[in-house]
């Protein structure tokens, strides 16, 4: 599993996807969370501005990643 850090408290999920290099854009960031292709945590997350934490894990396929 890779982790990525953030500097802030929390951060978007379609700004995260690109900043992990999950997605290529903010546009393909929001089709992927929209079609139901990510997973926060476990679960299928379709809010794209869903606010993540330090802890949080992100999967794309068979990406997976912590936020740390």
């Amino acid at each position: 599993m890779q982790k990525i850090g953030i500097k802030t408290d929390v951060i978007k999920l379609n700004s995260f996807l690109k900043l992990a290099d999950l997605t290529d854009s903010g546009g393909q960031a929001k089709a992927l969370i929209k079609d139901g292709e990510v997973q926060v945590n476990g679960e299928v997350c379709t809010v794209v501005r869903k606010q993540l934490h330090k802890g949080d894990i992100v999967r794309v396929g068979a990406s997976e990643v912590e936020i740390v």
